[in-house]
């Protein structure tokens, strides 16, 4: 493995020190001697060429130029001329050159130019600059409105934008680009001049109407924004910043992963991660990119990734997330309340596009900490297909160790009362069992790693027809066997031999059609497969005295299989049926078949589930704007589940209503079913541990929510307030216990009884934000007031649920100067509520056989200590003369006070002690990240 990562460390280096296409193109020319200023030459080039260029003359005029040009192109002429005197050129999305010092000095020779395009105006005609070309723009005359269809690009790669933000200036029609990019604008103004485009992490775009653009489809490309203008913004202007929420939109949030990497982290930009910096998203479950939203565990929130559901978003025992930040273009987040298109999930959404693959240049690029090692490569095939790869793996380095080492060596105390249950929310897949702790014993090295692969295939034939093939695969290979000594005083210091051994992943795979039928009617058709698999291996050795002082061996442990397959069909549709109202339509179908098995010793087949399920139907929604500051969206979902015969009715609704231009108010419900469960098995000694079954309308009901939400935003130039408040009601939740009858000595039968508890619950909460959105300084401190209850029968009624954090409170803080990026964050929650063995206890029955029986605190009733860390990091950009981004180099501290978080705790019972055995989470933790890309 160390040959692959130094292959793919020099294969990147070469390829970052080759010299790129740059985005500035012309044809224009210059010749002659000069000896003047470099703001003369470049009114000389402006004057000669159709280019526009801005600078801040002041600057520029100090800077002399001495040079002969013998017919050399204008764009290798500017060029030298900032390299020379250490200047930068960004170019703008309508080919406006900016000569700029530092990357803030776009903003600033934005307004400068603003300003002189106001000066210049008369009546609705812009007059040419001399130092700046301005594109003109409609000339004002009375006729009929018109239509105005278009997409939305990457203006460098040609990579779709989805809900990108389109708006016809100074009036209240606007458009949200579908996810392919295309928008529709019914009945514009006959006097309109020009568009707004808003997308999270690319630059604010204004696009120029006149007689001509307008009769045909318009293609309207965005440039990244720059790093140190990264604004976060949560307004209905998807601005440049690194996440946003759309005020139009109840509980939404978009985030950009191009940004990902001004975030602190463990070893990898992590998609999933960043949304836990939000409000109502749980950031203190540090072993799990799963989303626990608003009192919601991660089974509850729909994973999809191009449209087939993923099953298992983590890797390495729930540290990092499934998905390789460089084979995605965008992701979403419907925190609840969310569109009638989705179901099948009672708490969240979270949609994850994948990049389409370059259609203009090749692309190679890599990323290397001390994690992992990925690279990605992204070419056009020809002028109508393209195609991505990206591949990473893990290898045990110094990170990966540290990791492991969590799970090798513990502390292990005797207490008759008191600890926490085994791994609950968030804690290792398929639990932590094993474990139980000691006196540093003997360990053994794990063999382990992570892996996934995304491939996707683009084919546009035409503009209304496009054609993707989108391939992901993630596995996880954990080996934590060890040898662990038990303390002294108990059973005279002698080792338990355990094997623990998870092997567990996704496949998914999706072919999607999408057409556009006419300027109104779009359909996305797409057809999918998708699996998961988990195995485990939790088996151990322990050697005790019998009543006659003689050692005897004992072996027990379980063996695990846990396998999902999902073969799903849907088509949606988008009508415009006029200027302010949209209908969505579709349908759906899909077939499941899970399976789990449970053995002890590998000999006794003690649980052999195997059940199919099929689900379809239909939904459809309702778009509007009933006036300029009122918008709605009604829907319904109707589903057939065959395992109970049943249609299952999803009514859908929000609104929201704009006050003034500074304040937002906004509402939210809905009626939701899931169908497919991870149900949670308790095991009080071994850990919690959750495999996925399939309702069946008795011992696991068909579960459901309702949802309630309400809140307001208040935006001013640079801070915004975002208030919301919610309700969930839950019915027909699902735990799952099992019980081992019969002696486990050899030659005596063992039985394993399954026990399905049913209950209801409900999550409640609060949640503030204040944001600063604009300058150097960014970021936001949020607070949540939450509470998640469940009601069982079966444990004593109501209690608080596994994954219930009363009080969270979170910092974030950006600071961008030139190219560098300072960012830290703090986050505090109070603990999660856990049940714990008391104490043991044996007695002997009337045939004198012995029998130890444990005393169990109440369900949940005891509280883990509060959770809180600081992490912080620095990233360098390397920024070429042209302002064009070729990577960065990026240093993080993670836990930067080495808090001690409690991650778990497990038990063992051995001659009626309590061995308790702590598990943290992980201490002060340093990485360094090296990205570059050659494009």
């Amino acid at each position: 493995m160390r040959k692959e990562i130094w292959l793919m460390v020099i294969m990147v280096v070469i390829t970052y020190t080759a010299k790129a296409q740059r985005p500035l193109r012309t044809d224009a020319t210059i010749s002659g001697f000069y000896t003047t200023s470099m703001d003369k030459i470049l009114d000389t080039i402006m004057a000669g060429s159709d280019l526009k260029i801005v600078f801040d003359r002041s600057l520029v005029s100090k800077y002399d130029v001495v040079d002969r040009f013998n017919n050399e192109n204008v764009k290798d002429v500017i060029f030298q001329l900032c390299k020379s005197n250490k200047l930068y050129y960004w170019v703008d999305a309508d080919m406006t050159v900016y000569i700029i010092r530092v990357p803030e000095d776009v903003a600033r020779l934005k307004k400068m130019r603003q300003n002189m395009e106001v000066g210049r105006a008369k009546s609705f005609q812009i007059q040419k600059s001399e130092d700046v070309g301005i594109q003109p723009t409609l000339e004002k005359r009375k006729s009929d409105p018109f239509n105005i269809t278009g997409r939305i690009i990457d203006r460098g790669s040609g990579e779709s934008l989805p809900s990108a933000i389109v708006r016809v200036q100074h009036t209240g029609i606007i458009s949200n680009t579908n996810a392919d990019g295309y928008f529709t604008l019914i009945a514009v103004p006959s006097d309109t001049c020009k568009l707004e485009v808003n997308y999270v992490g690319y630059q604010r775009e204004t696009y120029y109407l006149n007689k001509d653009n307008i009769k045909k489809e318009l293609i309207i490309g965005l440039y990244p924004a720059l790093k140190t203008l990264n604004e976060v913004v949560i307004t209905d202007k998807r601005s440049e910043g690194l996440m946003s929420t759309d005020k139009r939109r109840v509980s939404v949030l978009q985030i950009s992963p191009s940004k990902l990497e001004e975030l602190p982290n463990i070893g990898e930009k992590d998609i999933l991660r960043s949304f836990q910096l939000m409000p109502g998203i749980s950031a203190s479950n540090e072993s799990s990119s799963g989303a626990y939203v608003r009192g919601g565990t991660p089974d509850q929130n729909l994973v999809l990734f191009d449209g087939f559901t993923v099953y298992q978003v983590d890797h390495l025992y729930g540290f990092f997330s499934a998905f390789n930040s460089n084979a995605v273009k965008d992701v979403t987040m419907y925190k609840g309340g969310f569109s009638a298109k989705y179901g099948g999930r009672l708490s969240s959404v979270t949609d994850i596009v994948g990049k389409e693959g370059n259609s203009k240049e090749t692309n190679i690029a890599g990323d290397l900490s001390l994690l992992s090692a990925n690279v990605f490569v992204e070419k056009p095939l020809n002028d109508k297909s393209t195609l991505l790869l990206a591949y990473r793996r893990s290898y045990q380095g110094p990170l990966y160790d540290k990791i492991f080492n969590k799970f090798n060596t513990s502390t292990a105390t005797t207490n008759g009362a008191g600890g926490a249950a085994g791994p609950g929310p968030g804690g290792p897949p398929g639990g932590g069992g094993g474990g139980f702790g000691g006196n540093a014993a003997s360990v053994s090295t794990p063999s382990s790693y992570f892996y996934d692969l995304n491939a996707k295939y683009t084919y546009a034939p035409d503009q209304k027809n496009r054609f993707s093939w989108s391939i992901y695969q993630g596995n996880d290979n954990l080996d934590n066997s060890r040898s662990l000594t038990l303390p002294s005083a108990i059973n005279n210091g002698r080792a338990i031999n355990m094997s623990d051994k998870t092997t567990y992943g996704n496949l998914g795979s999706s072919f999607k059609w999408s057409s556009k039928w006419n300027s109104k009617l779009y359909s996305n058709t797409l057809l999918s497969y998708s699996t998961y698999h988990s195995e485990r291996d939790n088996s151990s050795k322990v050697t005790v005295q019998d009543e006659d002082g003689n050692d005897e061996e004992i072996s027990t442990g379980t063996f695990e299989k846990n396998k999902l397959k999902d073969f799903s069909l849907k088509s949606d549709w988008e009508y415009q049926l006029g200027a302010k109202v949209k209908v969505l339509f579709g349908g759906f179908a899909s077939q499941q078949h899970v399976t789990y098995e449970s053995s002890q010793s590998d000999t006794s087949k003690l649980i052999d589930q195997n059940t199919s399920a099929i689900t379809s139907g239909a939904y459809g929604e309702l778009e509007s704007d009933l006036t300029d500051k009122i918008q709605v969206k009604g829907g319904l979902r109707s589903t057939l589940y065959d395992q109970t015969g049943k249609l299952y009715f999803e009514p859908r609704f929000s609104a929201t209503y704009t006050l003034t231009d500074k304040l937002t108010l906004k509402a939210s419900t809905g009626k939701f079913y899931q169908f497919t469960n991870r149900v949670l098995r308790e095991d009080i000694l071994s850990g919690s541990r959750d495999f996925w079954v399939l309702s069946n309308g008795s011992s696991i009901p068909v579960s459901s929510a309702n949802h309630y939400i309400a809140g307001f935003s208040y935006e001013t130039g640079q801070f915004l307030i975002d208030i919301e408040g919610y309700y969930k009601q839950l019915d027909n939740l699902s735990e799952y216990s099992q019980r081992l009858t019969g002696s486990r000595r050899p030659g005596q039968n063992v039985t394993l009884e399954e026990h399905f508890y049913n209950g209801s619950g409900y999550a409640k909460g609060l949640e503030f934000m204040l944001q600063k959105t604009r300058g150097k300084y960014t970021g936001w401190i949020s607070y949540t007031l939450a509470n998640a209850t469940n009601n069982f029968d079966a444990y004593g009624g109501e209690f608080a649920a596994s994954q219930d954090t009363r009080h969270e409170f979170k910092s974030v803080n950006l600071y961008h100067y030139g190219k560098w990026t300072f960012s830290a964050t703090w986050i505090f929650a109070t603990g999660k509520p856990y049940t714990a063995p008391l104490s043991s206890y044996t007695i002997n029955d009337y045939s004198g056989n012995s029998h130890t029986f444990l005393t169990i605190s109440g369900k949940n009733a005891l509280r883990m200590p509060d959770y809180h860390r600081l992490d912080a990091s620095i990233t360098y950009d390397l920024i070429k003369v042209d302002s064009r981004k070729t990577g960065s180099i990026g240093f993080s501290l993670f836990n930067i006070y080495n808090r001690s978080n409690v991650w778990y705790k497990q038990y063992n019972i051995v001659n009626n002690q309590v061995v308790t055995s702590n598990v943290n989470y992980l201490g002060l933790t340093p990485n360094i990240t090296l990205s570059l890309k050659w494009k």
